[in-house]
């Protein structure tokens, strides 16, 4: 699980930081709402662990900007504030979950857990981006009256690359996403399968390409982008 932890105290940083490597999980830490929002928008993170008052950017506002973007990362927030209004606030902007410090990190672990588990889920039979569509219960893809079947990897990676919406994903990133921490697979695997969906995009004649920027990742665009 990869995490982001936007938090300005220090101490609590470096604790939260300690408690998720134990358990193999893999943070990055920022300490104020600018490069927190920033880095968000750059990395696909399974979850994001988001303090409300912060340098720069307060909390609301960051949360608020992720889904104004597009970005669908699930988002727990911390605040020293045990008030209704700031939890109602922060849900409204689009908060998954809250909590109020001091907390017992077992149970912020556990939440952690809860929203990964989350994004997870199959909440609709079909996805769409641009013109296709693609039946999650078949994994057949339709565009311009035709339709292809996508292998099973070739439609995880399809789902990676629209649930992010533009945002650009480095190899590694779908490698882990896609094949796990312990697989033997090398990026080459990626770029197969980039190369499978692109021709069956192609055979659909969908406007939709699968875009490569160098040294930094693939995105999913509308146009002639290669």
């Amino acid at each position: 699980m990869t995490i982001l932890l936007v938090e300005d105290e220090s101490r609590l940083a470096a604790a939260l930081i300690e408690l998720f490597h134990a358990e193999k999980y893999l943070a990055d830490h920022a300490d104020n709402g600018e490069d927190g929002l920033y880095a968000a928008l750059q990395k696909d993170y399974d979850v994001i662990v988001l303090d409300v008052m912060l340098p720069k950017m307060d909390g609301f506002a960051v949360v608020h900007a992720l889904r104004r973007a597009g970005k669908e990362t699930p988002v727990l927030m911390l605040t020293a504030r045990d008030e209704i209004r700031d939890k109602i606030e922060g849900l409204d902007r689009g908060a998954d979950d809250y909590m109020t410090k001091p907390f017992v990190p077992e149970e912020l672990l556990a939440r952690v857990r809860a929203l990964s588990r989350r994004r997870g889920e199959v909440l609709l039979n079909e996805l769409r981006f641009g013109d296709f569509c693609l039946s999650l219960a078949t994994n057949e893809l339709a565009a311009n009256g035709k339709t292809v079947r996508l292998a099973f990897k070739e439609a995880e990676l399809l789902k990676l690359l629209v649930a992010n919406k533009g945002a650009i994903l480095g190899k590694e990133t779908i490698l882990r996403k896609l094949w796990g921490d312990e697989s033997d697979a090398v990026e080459n695997n990626v770029e197969a399968y980039i190369s499978f969906l692109r021709k069956k995009l192609a055979f659909l004649e969908s406007p939709v390409k699968i875009q490569a920027l160098r040294r930094q990742g693939y995105r999913l665009v509308e146009g002639d982008a290669q």
